[in-house]
């Protein structure tokens, strides 16, 4: 592959892929404040209402892996393109939904844009030079925390004081608008795996084993984690990933090189990805109910979704400030460097939520830390992984990290969520999570960013580019710290 080539758009490009991050995003958390209105707003009960959420994971898990192949094999530039029509349909179908099943079909669609994401990160490495990668790529990986923490309070205020409809024609809009920049800033960049095959029985495969242990995880505590249909479900899902794994260390062109991913540099940080991943979540899960809950209880704070998504939102955009300084963290130091920061910063911020959890300004600060964290550890994942996989993977591989870092906070939410309902105590006859139990979680929620940091500390240093392996420009060691 020719090395990438600077454009007097770089700025543009960087923007468009941040907006489209930021949009994914700001469509998954888009639902949150009508969680407990999802069962009256389309007239069915509260376990048929929960799939709005289930299906966007579960769609997201199985499409972005896929889209990162086909990126790969396509062109990354029409890949973004196909992935803007399910989130701009999804959208319209959300809005336009009176019933349930319309409503889980337009989210599900949503979630099959997700691959956004790791497509634009990986077409970084193809279009900008490489002194401006670093920057670029840890903007770009943090945009979907900055979404996350900027959308929340925004869908709040429009759920509260518009029709829940607006929320999802705003969201229409935005993919449009990024659909139309992807049109017109994003160049054309030849595929980098242009001549292979597209691995269906692999895509299958994984689609399979992925959708039967997302199902176990984000489902087992409502059908029992003993049950027939958790345990089979766990069970369908290890024989399916032998079977998927056994078929993709065989196959000419694979949806997924397992041998690449064997690789000590690339397995240690997508397992440092999967905890980093857990460490956020914990937070974004405990610290709303923390805020939310009532003050009767001695440990809750009373405030509105509103201003409960208000108190959060620094912590969001902190991660646009934090972003650029990886980038540089990384350019002097190198990726793993930033990784190993960024878990221990994420710690820190547990750590001061022991002292800090009995006030919104603490909880404030707390989110404020977590995030810097995150924004580190977000930003200097693909940079590991770029530097590592030959350049007709970077999509693929980029997917699969974005994979990691989702079944991290998808057994993130189970586990907290186990946590929680253990660990109760009781206000006016209605049971509720207890101050241990919270304190619990933030604990386990710090004790995993830590395990983060030591499989980071492990990750060998860049050797010299094997065969195939492109790994200039791809945010890699400084050469000082090169193995």
């Amino acid at each position: 592959m020719d090395a990438p080539q600077p454009t007097a758009r770089a700025g543009g490009v960087v923007a468009t892929l941040a907006l489209a991050g930021v949009t994914a995003a700001i469509m998954q958390t888009l639902v949150t404040p009508l969680i407990a209105e999802l069962p009256q707003i389309l007239d069915t009960s509260s376990s048929n209402a929960a799939w709005v959420i289930t299906v966007t994971l579960l769609a997201a898990a199985v499409c972005v892996p896929v889209v990162g192949r086909l990126g790969d094999l396509l062109g990354k530039r029409r890949m973004l393109l196909a992935c803007a029509v399910p989130l701009i349909v999804g959208s319209v179908v959300c809005a336009l939904a009176s019933d349930v099943v319309t409503m889980i079909v337009g989210r599900g669609l949503q979630g099959m844009g997700m691959g956004m994401l790791p497509l634009g990160i990986a077409l970084l490495r193809d279009v900008l030079p490489a002194e401006k990668l670093s920057s670029s790529i840890a903007l770009v990986s943090a945009s979907m925390g900055i979404g996350g923490g900027l959308g929340l309070p925004i869908a709040a205020a429009i759920a509260q004081y518009a029709n829940w409809r607006v929320l999802f024609w705003g969201s229409a809009g935005m993919a449009v608008a990024v659909t139309l920049l992807i049109w017109f800033l994003i160049p054309y960049v030849p595929a980098g795996a242009k001549g292979q095959r597209f691995d269906l029985p692999g895509a299958l495969g994984l689609a399979v084993g992925l959708v039967s242990l997302l199902l176990a995880v984000s489902k087992g505590a409502d059908w029992g984690w003993g049950s027939a249909t958790t345990l089979g479900l766990f069970a369908t899902a290890v024989v399916v990933f032998v079977a998927w794994g056994f078929w993709e260390t065989r196959t000419t062109d694979p949806l997924t090189d397992l041998r690449t991913t064997a690789r000590p540099r690339v397995l240690l940080t997508n397992l440092a990805s999967v905890f980093v991943g857990f460490a956020m979540y914990a937070s974004m899960l405990v610290m709303p109910q923390l805020l939310q809950f009532p003050e009767a209880t001695g440990y809750g704070l009373g405030q509105s979704m509103l201003a409960t998504g208000l108190w959060m939102a620094p912590g969001g955009i902190m991660m646009m400030f934090v972003s650029p300084l990886g980038g540089k963290l990384t350019n002097a130091r190198g990726p793993k460097f930033t990784l190993v920061c960024g878990a221990l910063v994420i710690a820190a911020g547990y750590g001061l939520s022991m002292a800090l959890m009995g006030s919104a300004w603490g909880l404030m600060i707390v989110g404020i830390v977590i995030n810097s964290g995150v924004g580190l550890a977000y930003g200097a994942m693909p940079a590991l992984v770029m530097s590592s996989v030959p350049v007709s993977e970077t999509a693929a591989a980029n997917g699969f990290n974005t994979l990691m870092r989702s079944l991290g906070t998808s057994i993130g939410a189970a586990v907290i969520g186990v946590i929680l309902a253990q660990m109760t105590t009781t206000l006016g006859g209605v049971s509720l999570a207890s101050e241990d139990g919270f304190r619990t979680a933030l604990l386990v929620g710090g004790g995993l960013a830590l395990v983060s940091a030591a499989i980071a500390s492990f990750i060998p240093g860049v050797r010299p580019a094997a065969s195939g392996t492109q790994e200039t420009g791809t945010a890699a060691e400084p050469a000082q710290a090169k193995a």
